[in-house]
């Protein structure tokens, strides 16, 4: 159990904001995982192949537990096949005549969006998509994603897979992610395989005898008329349309060792939801700095001892064991203030701690309060970035037990002379 015993106040002047046209979007800090910015971040939407975030993490997972390498090799379905030669469909064109690497498959997934090789890797890892799907799902789950469903790898209407549709899903189901869920899910994929960025950042493509641009349009092309949207420090992530999810993209850029996840939804053109995007990223990167706001051995004013009860010391003193560090608007870092919370357990009626204490001990837990507007929270559902631990800053041996038994002598004869002065003063 837990018992507040004091706060440090600050006050300041409200945060700003940014105006987006999206349905729903978000801006998270890659690192601490705090939320920015957020518009109807809970609205769960078709991501179209913003799903593929979900199957690149998988493929990347199962070349590090050696299910599979990059040099790995496969043939192509026919359903795969089918899926890649329709133009309409981000088809490149896979051939059933040869076999592909993963490496081959991956980057056309992860650079132009195919989905044909989307399915051919979903099919390698798990035997079919329907038992991939599941595998989606389960992933989502311990991630804790707070909104998802997965019915196929690629991010495509299950409407247009015909016959095809995975086992156990439904035909007229189209995957569903929040914007938060989004941006949960590219946290995980470039924070547990942070190589993923070394592919999402090329700009072009060579497959089959073709050259592809990428579809992210952020990127520093070539071509003139691209030019006007690429944003310095962008090096990732999806992309996504379809006709009901609109066009999407999940972006990030790193500017000074600051990393951004940024998500769009349903913008309402290719060239949309790159604007909306630079209008996130420019949001974050001028108004946000990463500071360390409380630094570790952090002290309360006269809170920085507490009593110790049966020990050679009679106080101990006590200080936060982490430094608590994330990124704050231009103007609000005295909007933030630490609120510490004792561990009754520790503790005596009296309010003491008992000795022995070991240098290091935890006696509660010191958690970061923001006093302004427009808080939105971290990405995960646990805040452990805004909570750090209280630990003793020395060691307090046990009183030797003579001292103890002295202490309890005095103790009982202070209390009887006491006694024996109350009971005089009542004669008179």
């Amino acid at each position: 159990m837990m018992t507040t015993v004091f706060v440090q106040p600050m006050t300041t002047k409200a945060a700003e904001t940014v105006d987006l046209e999206a349905e729903s979007a978000i801006l998270v800090d890659a690192e601490t995982g705090k939320v920015l910015f957020a518009k109807n971040a809970d609205m769960a939407l078709p991501p179209a192949s913003m799903t593929k975030m979900m199957t690149e993490y998988l493929v990347w997972e199962a070349i590090e537990s050696g299910e599979i390498s990059w040099d790995t090799t496969t043939t192509i379905s026919d359903y795969a096949y089918s899926i890649s030669a329709n133009p309409n469909l981000s088809g490149i064109g896979l051939r059933q005549d040869k076999e592909y690497t993963v490496k081959e498959l991956y980057d056309s997934m992860a650079i132009i969006s195919d989905n044909g090789t989307t399915i051919a890797l979903a099919e390698l890892i798990s035997g079919s998509e329907g038992e991939f799907v599941k595998l989606m799902n389960k992933t989502a789950e311990e991630m804790g994603l707070p909104d998802y469903k997965f019915v196929n790898s690629t991010g495509l209407p299950n409407s247009f897979l015909a016959e095809n549709v995975p086992e156990g899903t439904d035909p007229d189901a189209n995957n569903l992610l929040s914007a938060r869920s989004a941006a949960l899910l590219a946290y995980n994929l470039i924070n547990d395989h942070p190589q993923v960025l070394e592919v999402s950042s090329q700009t072009k493509l060579e497959f089959e005898g073709y050259t592809v641009e990428n579809l992210n349009w952020m990127l520093p092309h070539d071509a003139t008329f691209l030019k006007e949207f690429t944003y310095k420090g962008v090096d990732g992530l999806k992309t996504g349309n379809t006709d009901i999810a609109g066009y999407c993209f999940t972006g990030t850029a790193e500017r000074d060792g600051q990393r951004l996840i940024s998500v769009v939804m349903k913008t309402d053109s290719k060239a949309k939801r790159f604007e909306e995007t630079a209008k996130l990223l420019d949001f974050g990167f001028d108004n946000f700095e990463t500071k360390e706001l409380f630094a570790k051995g952090y002290q309360l004013d006269g809170q920085s001892s507490l009593p110790v009860s049966k020990g050679q010391k009679g106080t101990v003193e006590v200080a936060t064991d982490k430094a608590i560090k994330l990124p704050v608007q231009q103007g609000q870092e005295e909007k933030y203030t630490m609120k510490y919370t004792l561990d009754k357990d520790k503790l005596n009626k009296a309010g003491e701690l008992s000795a022995p204490i070991e240098k290091g001990e935890k006696v509660g837990s010191a958690e970061l309060i923001y006093e302004g507007e427009n808080d939105y929270g971290y990405i995960f559902n646990v805040e452990t970035n805004k909570t750090v631990d209280i630990v003793a800053q020395e060691s307090v041996e046990k009183d030797n037990w003579f001292m103890l038994i002295m202490g309890s002598i005095g103790g009982f004869f202070s209390d009887l002379f006491s006694t024996a002065v109350e009971t005089v003063k009542g004669w008179f």
